[in-house]
């Protein structure tokens, strides 16, 4: 099992951090811990870390951008998603100090934990002194997302370009509704419609209702001929 300096390339001083970083919330309440133990408030200090970083990456790299552009932009960087993603592929999901029943229910799959680490290892490092070399490695991580966001721009921002378009033409906006739910809990499958003017337009399937409703969307900007 690699180490958090092997997955990320940086050398850490203070192990204290970084093992709370790694500790979910409910291993410190199954061992009867102090709240502060967990990785809750490093992370609320790593997303600030995240955002900053994405932020001045976006400013520099679409010097031409209006700021809700850039907004959705980093929304879909910073995501749950695009976090696991980066998260389990690089092993660090492994890493994870939880309760065994937590454990069990398969809950270190879970993007929202993943994603939650992630960012509380980045504010770890933060506090660790190692801010320049956090800023190099998100700026690098990160640039091929963002070009695949930008190359892909109007499937990403589909349920935008939707909900634009019905309300040019009656004002109505697109109902999402989750129509089945499949598969367990650390590993759920969300089934999403998505209706306008009682007509169903799509039904796609997503690991999050977020993204099961932005497929939806495109699927139905791509019938409607708007995208």
């Amino acid at each position: 099992m690699k180490s958090v300096t092997e997955i990320f390339g940086i050398e850490t001083f203070q192990d204290e951090l970084y093992q709370r970083a790694l500790t979910h919330s409910s291993y410190t309440k199954e061992k009867e811990l102090s709240h502060t133990e967990c990785y809750e408030r490093l992370e609320f200090l790593g997303d600030a870390v995240l955002k900053l970083t994405i932020s001045d990456v976006l400013f520099k790299m679409f010097p031409d951008s209006p700021e809700g552009e850039l907004s959705k932009i980093r929304s879909i960087i910073v995501s749950d998603n695009t976090l696991a993603d980066i998260a389990k592929k690089n092993g660090l999901q492994n890493l994870i100090v939880m309760s065994r029943h937590e454990e069990k229910q398969g809950c270190r799959e879970l993007n929202s934990i993943c994603a939650c680490v992630f960012e509380a290892i980045l504010g770890a490092y933060y506090l660790d002194g190692q801010f320049d070399a956090i800023l190099k490695y998100i700026e690098e991580t990160f640039k091929p997302y963002i070009k695949d966001v930008q190359e892909h721009f109007a499937k990403f921002n589909a349920k935008a370009v939707l909900q634009e378009y019905t309300q040019g033409l009656t004002k109505n906006t697109p109902v999402y509704t989750v129509i089945n739910e499949i598969g367990p809990q650390h590993k759920k499958e969300f089934e999403v419609e998505v209706r306008y003017n009682d007509e169903v337009l799509a039904v796609e399937k997503g690991l999050s209702k977020k993204e099961a409703e932005q497929k939806c969307a495109y699927s139905a900007c791509k019938k409607l001929g708007i995208i």
